[in-house]
């Protein structure tokens, strides 16, 4: 039995005070997560101090982003996997559609951060989903497959057993648009019987979380399907009462 799985990516958000804010909320209500796991990703500068302000057990600490060298060194700028272990996360979110996007992280350097931070003991969160022309022009599960296996040739399908998915549709991120909890389902469907083509315990055991415009009134009806495992959340991770909300709907 898979475990409901919610993480709060915060990106580019926050400072101490708005943060301080935040994180009383979700101390205050963590209980309300029941039997979902949780996480949240600040900026990589404050994740010192959400570690220190938090006193919710069941909340786990993440990053957004490591770099692809597996060890320290004159990378000025970049911020290691060992780092961000001994500030005490456990999570990194990986190929985000904004770091493909914007930053134009192919396939190959993702899949060099995904066997960094596992190699590093980190659990990464890897993001996969297709742009609204891509879905347009039927190439969506051409797309998926590609990014995904990837990370298969570099790490191999047994490292999957400490991955966590999160199927992304780009056209649904920070839009207020989201897939359908059908058109969510199908495509969650679709990721686990590709990862079944290479090793059925692995596919029925791997957490897909879904990334795109979760809010408190959409997140049930899309955590109720078979293939979604909880939520990666942007900007209603923001709000303490909408991502408690969210993780609560998870935890039911």
């Amino acid at each position: 039995m898979r475990q409901m799985f919610v993480a709060g990516n915060w990106k580019m958000h926050g400072n101490k005070a708005d943060i301080k804010s935040l994180i009383t909320g979700l101390n205050a209500m963590s209980d309300r997560a029941g039997n979902a796991k949780v996480a949240i990703c600040p900026p990589a500068l404050y994740v010192d101090y959400v570690n220190r302000s938090l006193s919710a057990s069941n909340i786990e600490l993440g990053v957004q982003n490591i770099a692809e060298e597996p060890v320290q060194g004159a990378y000025t700028g970049e911020i290691s996997a060992d780092m961000v272990k001994d500030l005490g996360c456990q999570y990194v979110i990986l190929g985000h559609s904004e770091r493909r996007a914007i930053y134009k992280e192919t396939d190959a350097e993702i899949a060099n951060k995904v066997d960094t931070a596992i190699r590093s003991g980190l659990t990464p969160i890897l993001c996969v989903g297709e742009t609204l022309e891509e879905r347009e022009a039927g190439q969506l599960e051409e797309v998926i497959s590609t990014q995904i296996n990837a990370v298969v040739a570099k790490v191999g399908i047994n490292a999957f057993k400490n991955v966590v998915i999160a199927y992304e549709p780009v056209w649904a991120i920070g839009t207020g648009k989201t897939a359908t909890a059908e058109q969510a389902q199908e495509v969650h469907a679709f990721i686990r019987n590709l990862l079944a083509g290479y090793d059925e315990g692995v596919a029925s055991g791997i957490i897909i979380q879904y990334g795109g415009s979760v809010k408190p009134d959409n997140a049930k009806e899309l955590f109720s399907q078979p293939d979604i495992d909880g939520g990666l959340i942007g900007g209603a991770s923001l709000v303490a009462e909408d991502f408690m909300a969210i993780c609560e709907a998870a935890g039911e």
